[in-house]
C-alpha cells in the first residue's frame, strides 16, 4: 500500500472515529445515496457484477441504519418499517435488474438525509443557544 493510500486510510479511520452520532448517520446516507448513484450508472452501461456489488453495500448500510435505531420510540418503529421497506426494493432492484426501483430507493434516500440533516442543525442550534444561556454571567 502506498504512503499516500496509508495515509488517506488513516485519516478516514479517524474521521469517523470521532464523528458524533449524527455525523456518523450523515455519513452512512452520504455512501448509501452515492453506491446508488454507482449502481444507476452501472445499470446503464449493464455491469451486472458492479450493481450488484453496490447494491448489496447499499443493502449492508441500511441493514446497519436499521441496527442503530432505538426502538422504544415510536418513530424509530416507523422508521425500521421503512428501511425494511427499502431494503427489500433493493433485493428486488437486484435481481430485476430494475433502475426504477434503485431510483425509488435513491431518492428516499436523499430526503431521509436532507431531513435528518436538518434536524442536526436544528439541534445544534438549539444546543448553542442553551449553552450561551448557560454562560451569562448572571451575578452582573
Amino acid at each position: 500500500m502506498s504512503v499516500n493510500l496509508q495515509a488517506y486510510e488513516q485519516y478516514k479511520h479517524s474521521v469517523v472515529e470521532t464523528a458524533s452520532p449524527g455525523r456518523l448517520l450523515l455519513m452512512l446516507y452520504d455512501a448509501a445515496i452515492r453506491n446508488l448513484d454507482g449502481a444507476k450508472r452501472a445499470l446503464s452501461e449493464r455491469d451486472v457484477q458492479g450493481t450488484h456489488h453496490l447494491l448489496v453495500k447499499t443493502q449492508d448500510i441500511i441493514m446497519e441504519l436499521m441496527s442503530t435505531l432505538n426502538m422504544d420510540y415510536d418513530i424509530a418503529k416507523n422508521l425500521f418499517s421503512l428501511y425494511e421497506y427499502l431494503y427489500s426494493q433493493l433485493v428486488k432492484a437486484n435481481v430485476k435488474k430494475d433502475a426504477e426501483l434503485v431510483e425509488e430507493v435513491h431518492s428516499f434516500m436523499l430526503e431521509l438525509r436532507d431531513t435528518w440533516q436538518e434536524a442536526i442543525k436544528r439541534a445544534g442550534t438549539a444546543l448553542n443557544a442553551a449553552n450561551q444561556i448557560t454562560s451569562v454571567n448572571v451575578k452582573g
